[in-house]
């Protein structure tokens, strides 16, 4: 009872503004959403980033704290979410990659149409050329060879967690990469509409 009465008084000076009651907050609940994240995405560095995204966001919208009913409960909730539309978005990514990847130059009605698919996949290969060697390997051996995460660790002598890594930082670096090219992210937006 005592902590819980503790934990609301943190909460009531961290949405007046007290830093260090926050930093309690923080510390509290971090360890517990690291077990729950690591589990979740198999990840530390996501885990690491979806618990400072969530704390960034709790301590942006802090006034609002003190409307909270059940805390921990909330901050597992907005944890959850977070991977939930991480894991989404990635999926989505890849699938928008594999199409992009699969996509040969048809016969346009018109040159213009052929040179904007040749941008594109143009466009596609720099990124994929600005990923570091291990992350455009593992990208290469999962997307073009099919291979599964396991196989890509045993292959390459490494643990799946660490594929799972580079698989993230290559999707990651492949959309800020892409994000600079408006014609890229045309297509990328038609083909968000259009996938199921």
């Amino acid at each position: 009872m005592e902590s819980a009465n503790n934990e609301k008084e943190l909460i009531c000076c961290s949405a007046e503004g007290d830093e260090a009651a926050f930093a309690s907050l923080f510390r509290i609940y971090r360890h517990k959403l690291y077990g729950f994240l690591l589990r979740a995405t198999g990840s530390p560095e996501t885990a690491e980033d979806v618990i400072q995204d969530v704390f960034l966001k709790l301590w942006k919208d802090r006034q609002n704290l003190v409307h909270i009913e059940q805390f921990g409960g909330y901050v597992y909730r907005m944890a959850q979410n977070r991977v939930i539309n991480s894991l989404k978005r990635m999926a989505k990514e890849t699938l928008i990659l594999e199409e992009l990847r699969k996509a040969q130059p048809v016969a346009a009605a018109d040159a213009e149409e052929q040179l904007s698919s040749k941008e594109v996949q143009n466009n596609l290969l720099s990124a994929l050329n600005t990923l570091t060697p291990k992350q455009k390997l593992v990208f290469t051996l999962s997307r073009e060879q099919g291979l599964k995460h396991e196989e890509i660790a045993a292959f390459l002598k490494i643990s799946p967690s660490t594929v799972n890594n580079h698989m993230i930082e290559a999707l990651r670096q492949l959309r800020r990469q892409m994000s600079v090219s408006p014609e890229t992210c045309s297509l990328l937006l038609i083909a968000l509409l259009f996938l199921p």
